[in-house]
């Protein structure tokens, strides 16, 4: 299981720690203001006030043991040396060796910092939500989704190599994922230009999968998320 640490504990930290803690991932949530920690506190695995410019404190708490970080410290008007203390915590957390780190970022400027000094990624609130970068992080396997009910999802998926050359009854995707397949596109390799068909949409027990080709598969955001990446 990944573990992620949410440090900044605004509006768009509280939803994503929250959403991550949901689909089963192991969350330390940080902030400066022990009123909010308090209110996050049983909604995931391990809440703890601190300064994340403390590098000594984040170690303490585990947060170099993290596989990815994401900062969510305001930086607009009203937040004081929100800004700054983002910059600091993005390097500290690089200094640690964690391996991915996003910041939150109120505009490209502020993104093009956080990534010149160690950002993997960077969060623009205003285009992303939290909860569609929750699941992102849980299960970058997923492609594009479209929700069709609260937490139910039609995904598009692009075939492991451990489906290679196995037929829809072998992969026993209903049994084992708890999910529907409900078309396939064929990918670009030589094994499916052969094929007659670029597109199965009613694919049958005996359809053969191939690596890369593209499923469409529906089920429930915690059962799509846990479809395998390799």
């Amino acid at each position: 299981m990944k573990r992620f640490a949410v440090i900044g504990l605004g509006r768009f930290g509280q939803k994503l720690a929250i959403s991550l803690a949901m689909s089963g991932a192991d969350v330390i949530a940080i902030d400066k203001d022990r009123n909010v920690i308090d209110l996050i506190r049983d909604q995931v695995s391990h809440a703890v006030r601190l300064d994340s410019t403390d590098e000594e404190a984040l170690k303490a708490q585990g947060v170099d043991k993290v596989d990815v970080a994401i900062i969510g410290i305001g930086q607009g008007r009203g937040e004081g040396k929100g800004f700054e203390s983002a910059v600091l915590t993005v390097v500290n957390l690089r200094q640690m060796g964690v391996p991915q780190i996003y910041a939150r970022a109120e505009d490209l400027l502020a993104g093009q910092v956080f990534s010149k000094v160690g950002a993997t990624d960077v969060i623009y609130p205003e285009i992303e939500s939290a909860q569609r970068w929750a699941y992102k992080l849980i299960a970058p396997q997923i492609g594009e989704k479209i929700d069709f009910a609260p937490g139910y999802s039609l995904a598009r998926v692009k075939a492991p190599a451990s489906f290679d050359e196995k037929t829809v009854m072998d992969l026993q995707l209903r049994q084992k994922y708890n999910i529907n397949l409900v078309a396939i596109k064929r990918g670009e390799s030589e094994k499916t230009k052969k094929q007659k068909e670029d597109i199965i949409n009613v694919p049958m027990p005996n359809t053969m999968i191939y690596k890369d080709d593209i499923l469409m598969v529906a089920g429930s955001d915690a059962d799509l998320a846990k479809l395998p990446q390799d």
